[in-house]
């Protein structure tokens, strides 16, 4: 067998020690989440220390301060940070690599590994699916994972997700919420909704994914670049997953998460009238495929 055939088999599985040599790119995308913006955010760069991170995080004409805070927070096009505090009435400021510097030891916690912010303004909302596509070509990193501004998702379960690629045996890593892990018990209708759109889904793509409808997405960078995405609202999930499936050669694994859901007095978005339109979204992504363009730089 020539050696270029064994090779990727070689330096890829459970045994082999995890790439330390690559960039994630986390994309957030940001509409009135000023209170959790920066805790989801402290929390993320935690996690993985042993690989740069960047974060995109995509401002969607916010009316909250969330996009006051992120420009005062980050003024530069592309900000290092280091160091994150909360002050005494539990507001967090991130420093950069000076600032830490120039402050006491002890007064801010510590960012491990090399973690820089890309900021991102849209003139007017446009949408989770644009902030989204704004987010994947302002991304330069080998790996781009989806996470949400609000608490729903807890960034430790990005590590695992990670893992899956770092050891060579997937290209695209779902977050799964119905996989036994902590979740918490809300809306029946949400859940059959769910369930009923991955099973169509799966019918139609010949695949066994149990939530396509998770805001825990992660890919390798070449999956997704080239492609042109065209949804504007939360028909993006599902636009993301027909492209991964169709193209029939990527490995696709699933992981359980975590899951801390909103109800909508706690300020949940999404609502009946977005899994009908999903339902509507897999018919059609099956038999009308993204386009092709070049999305990433």
């Amino acid at each position: 067998m020539p050696i270029a055939e064994i090779l990727p088999v070689a330096f890829s599985g459970f045994d082999v020690p995890p790439r330390q040599d690559i960039v994630l790119s986390v994309v957030i995308p940001v509409y009135n989440e000023r209170e959790t913006l920066p805790r989801i955010m402290r929390a993320a760069m935690l996690v993985a220390p042993e690989v740069a991170k960047e974060f995109v995080v995509v401002d969607d004409c916010s009316l909250d301060g969330s996009r006051e805070w992120l420009t005062n927070m980050f003024p530069e096009k592309c900000q290092r940070v280091k160091g994150v505090r909360r002050d005494n009435q539990g507001r967090t400021e991130f420093l950069s690599p000076e600032a830490v510097c120039a402050e006491p030891e002890g007064s801010y916690e510590l960012i491990p590994g090399d973690v820089t912010v890309r900021p991102v303004l849209h003139e007017k909302n446009g949408g989770k699916g644009r902030a989204l596509r704004t987010g994947f070509a302002t991304a330069t990193g080998d790996v781009i994972a989806i996470q949400d501004a609000d608490l729903e998702y807890n960034p430790a379960d990005l590590a695992p997700m990670l893992h899956l690629i770092q050891i060579g045996i997937a290209d695209v890593v779902y977050g799964s919420r119905f996989y036994g892990r902590p979740h918490r018990a809300l809306y029946l209708y949400h859940y059959l909704g769910n369930r009923t759109i991955s099973a169509l889904f799966n019918v139609l793509f010949d695949l066994t994914l149990t939530d396509i409808e998770t805001g825990y997405k992660m890919f390798k960078r070449e999956v997704i670049e080239g492609l042109c995405f065209t949804s504007d609202d939360f028909g993006i999930e599902v636009e993301l997953s027909a492209a991964v499936a169709r193209a029939k050669r990527w490995r696709i694994y699933e992981i359980g998460i975590s899951y801390y859901g909103r109800t909508y007095v706690e300020g949940k978005k999404i609502g009946w009238k977005d899994g009908m339109k999903a339902l509507w979204y897999v018919i059609k992504f099956r038999f009308r495929p993204s386009r092709n363009a070049k999305i990433l730089p």
